[in-house]
């Protein structure tokens, strides 16, 4: 067992699904936490019945994994948000691997500071900030302010399991699952 695997790190991120499964994602830098294969396994079986054609932003994008499972499973196109330097060249790389620059963006952006959206509202946003440190709940008000969601858009929230409940206004909470110190809000977007 290496000392990644002891302290339950993931040594790489692979595409679980779609056109691509398999396709193993460039290894993950300090500081960045990608979504575990599991958790995405699940809230993509999730996703499933709503994810076809729809266009997605994934903010606090990171690897870029959520985005490019997506579009894996059939997304028509996915912007990615990251205001680090790092994660926005393993996007790159991730996206070169998965050969899908034609249908996504790459936005060097703060998510909670995202202002108004600069094409047309998004149908699926996944939402994976640091935990613990409320950037979630100020981005989901940032992302209503900004028109960045299509009426009935679905948005999947990654936080910490032991934070604290929050108010959701705007967005109807259809699950919620926890995964060991991770939990996934599924919330649907029920305009202003």
């Amino acid at each position: 067992m290496t000392q990644r695997q002891a302290r339950g790190e993931q040594s790489s991120v692979r595409i679980i699904a779609g056109q691509w499964k398999g396709r193993r994602l460039k290894l993950v830098a300090a500081g960045i936490r990608p979504t575990p294969d599991r958790i995405r396994e699940t809230l993509f079986n999730w996703l499933a019945p709503v994810i076809e054609g729809r266009r997605g932003v994934d903010l606090f994008a990171g690897t870029g994994a959520l985005g490019i499972e997506a579009l894996s499973r059939g997304a028509a196109r996915v912007s990615f948000v990251d205001d680090g330097m790092t994660a926005r060249a393993l996007i790159r790389a991730n996206v070169e691997r998965a050969r899908a620059k034609d249908v996504t963006d790459l936005w060097r952006r703060d998510a909670t500071r995202l202002g108004p959206v600069p094409d047309r509202p998004f149908g699926m946003i996944f939402l994976d900030p640091p935990y613990g440190k409320g950037l979630g709940e100020q981005t989901l008000d940032r992302l209503r302010e900004g028109n960045w969601l299509a009426r009935g858009a679905i948005v999947v929230f990654e936080r910490g399991a032991n934070e604290a409940d929050i108010a959701t206004p705007g967005y109807a909470r259809l699950d919620q699952r926890t995964y060991g110190a991770a939990e996934v809000l599924f919330l649907r977007h029920e305009g202003d």
